[in-house]
C-alpha cells in the first residue's frame, strides 16, 4: 500500500506537468511528514551522505568535455574522416553521419551532445546534397543515442552510483554492442538509400583518408586516455572525467583553435547549468531511493519477482517492459535513479551480471531518447531541422524498429556485453 501511495503522488505530481526533480522532492516530504516517524535530521544527513560520493563528480566533468569537443571543431573533423570512409557508398552522408556519431560517442558521453555536434553540421550538408530532411533527420536522432552507450555516459555514471557497480566495466562495456548497433543502423540506412536512388560522393583516395585522420586524432586519442587510464590504473574512472575535460578544453583552443578564450566562460556556463540540473534530479532522487529503502520496497519487489518464478529471460523481459513504458514520461537519469534500486536486488538473486544490467537499461535509456512525449534526441532534431515531433516520430521509425531488435539481442546475449571488460580484467 505505502508503495502504491508513493508512486501514485510521484505520478500524480508528474502529470501536473511539475519537473520530475520537484516531483520526486515533493513525493518524498510529503510521505515523510504524513506516514512515517522518520526525523528530518535523517533525512538531512541520509542526503548529504549520498551526494559525498566521489563518482558524481565524473558527470559535470563529462559535461564539460562534451561542450568543449561540441564548440570545438572535433565534431566537423570527425565527420570529414567518416566521410572519406564511406562516403562513396549508397546513402553515403548519412552513412558518414552515423559513423561520426559513434566516434563523436567515444569521446562525449551525452547523446544530446551528440545529435548537436553531428546534426547541426550534416544535415544542412544532406539537404544540399538532395537528401529529404526526414531521412537525414531519422538517421540524426537514433545515431546520437550513441552517446551514451559506446565509452563514456552520463547515464553510467549514474547506474554506478545506484547500484555501486564498476563504472570502468560499464564503460569498455560498452564498445562491442556500441559498435553493433553502429553497423545496423548503418545496414538499415544503406538499404533504404539504396531502395531510394539517394546520392553517392566521390570515392575518397588513401592520401586523404589519411589527411582526414590526421585532423581528427586530436579528438580520438582522447579514446585512448580515457580507456588506457583507467585499465593500467593510472586513474579512476572520475579521475578520467576530469582529464577528458581539460584535455578537450586544449584541443580546443590550442590545437584546433576553433575556439577562443573568450568563448571559454560561455562553454563553462553551458556545462555549469547541465550539471546543475542533473545534480538536482539526483539530489532528489537521492531522497526518493532513501524512502524506498526505509520501507523496505527494492528487496520486497525482488521477493515478489523471486516468487513469480519468471526466470532470468523472463525478469529481464519484465525489467524491458517496464523501462520502456517510462521511458514515454520520463528522461533516462530520473528513470535509473529511480528504477535501478528498485530491480537490480532481483537482478542479483538470479544472478544476472551488474555490467550486463546496466548495458541492458542503457540501451532501454537511447530508445526512449528517440520516442514521443518525451524523446530528448527528438526536441533537438525538431530544433536543427525545422520539422514537427510527428513528422520526425514517422522518419524515425525504420530506425526505432532497428533499435529495438538490437535491445532484445543485448538482452538475451551477455556476452556481448561482458567479453570486453573480463578480456581486460575488470570483472
Amino acid at each position: 500500500m505505502n508503495a502504491a501511495i508513493i508512486f501514485g503522488l510521484l505520478i500524480a505530481l508528474m502529470l501536473t506537468g511539475m519537473p520530475i526533480s520537484v516531483s520526486l522532492g515533493l513525493t518524498v516530504l510529503t510521505f515523510i511528514l504524513t506516514m512515517t516517524q522518520v526525523p528530518l535530521e535523517s533525512v538531512a544527513l541520509k542526503l548529504f551522505t549520498g551526494m559525498e560520493k566521489w563518482e558524481i563528480m565524473a558527470i559535470p566533468f563529462f559535461i564539460l568535455a562534451g561542450n568543449f569537443l561540441t564548440h570545438g571543431g572535433v565534431a566537423r573533423r570527425m565527420i570529414n574522416f567518416a566521410t572519406s570512409l564511406v562516403g562513396h557508398f549508397h546513402g553515403g552522408l548519412a552513412l558518414a553521419a552515423i559513423l561520426a556519431c559513434a566516434m563523436f560517442a567515444l569521446v562525449c558521453g551525452s547523446s544530446v551532445a551528440t545529435v548537436v555536434a553531428i546534426g547541426s553540421i550534416v544535415l544542412p550538408a544532406m539537404v544540399a546534397h538532395g537528401y529529404p530532411m526526414r531521412f537525414g533527420a531519422g538517421v540524426i536522432i537514433t545515431a546520437g543515442s550513441l552517446g551514451i552507450l559506446m565509452l563514456p555516459s552520463i547515464p553510467k555514471v549514474i547506474y554506478a552510483i545506484s547500484t555501486n557497480t564498476s563504472i570502468g566495466a560499464l564503460f569498455v562495456a560498452g564498445l562491442l554492442p556500441g559498435t553493433l548497433l553502429t553497423l545496423m543502423l548503418g545496414a538499415v540506412t544503406w538499404y533504404i538509400a539504396k531502395k531510394n536512388g539517394y546520392p553517392r560522393l566521390p570515392r575518397a583516395g588513401w592520401g586523404e583518408r589519411l589527411m582526414a585522420f590526421r585532423k581528427s586524432a586530436w579528438g580520438l586519442m582522447l579514446v585512448v586516455i580515457i580507456v588506457g587510464g583507467i585499465y593500467s590504473g593510472i586513474f579512476t574512472a572520475t579521475e578520467a572525467a576530469a582529464m577528458a575535460a581539460v584535455y578537450s578544453f586544449f584541443v580546443s583552443v590550442f590545437v584546433y583553435r576553433d575556439m577562443g578564450f573568450k568563448d571559454v566562460p560561455k562553454v563553462l556556463r553551458e556545462s555549469a547549468n547541465m550539471s546543475a540540473m542533473l545534480l538536482y534530479i539526483i539530489t532528489n532522487a537521492v531522497l526518493f531511493s532513501f524512502v524506498l529503502t526505509n520501507e523496505n520496497l527494492p528487496q520486497r519487489v525482488a521477493d515478489w519477482m523471486l516468487g513469480m518464478d519468471l526466470g532470468q529471460h523472463g525478469f529481464l523481459f519484465v525489467v524491458n517492459l517496464v523501462l520502456l513504458a517510462a521511458g514515454n514520461f520520463m528522461e533516462p537519469s530520473s528513470i535509473i535513479l529511480i528504477m535501478a534500486p528498485i530491480f537490480f536486488p532481483a537482478a542479483m538473486q538470479l544472478g544476472i551480471n551488474p555490467v550486463h544490467f546496466g548495458i541492458l537499461i542503457d540501451v532501454n535509456m537511447e530508445v526512449g531518447l528517440c520516442h514521443p512525449p518525451v524523446g530528448l534526441n527528438l526536441y533537438v532534431a525538431s530544433g536543427i531541422s525545422r520539422l514537427g515531433i510527428t513528422e520526425l516520430t514517422k522518419a524515425v521509425m525504420p530506425w526505432l524498429g532497428t533499435m529495438v531488435v538490437f535491445l532484445v539481442i543485448v538482452t538475451y546475449w551477455p556476452w556481448l556485453t561482458l567479453v570486453v571488460p573480463k578480456a581486460m580484467g575488470m570483472l
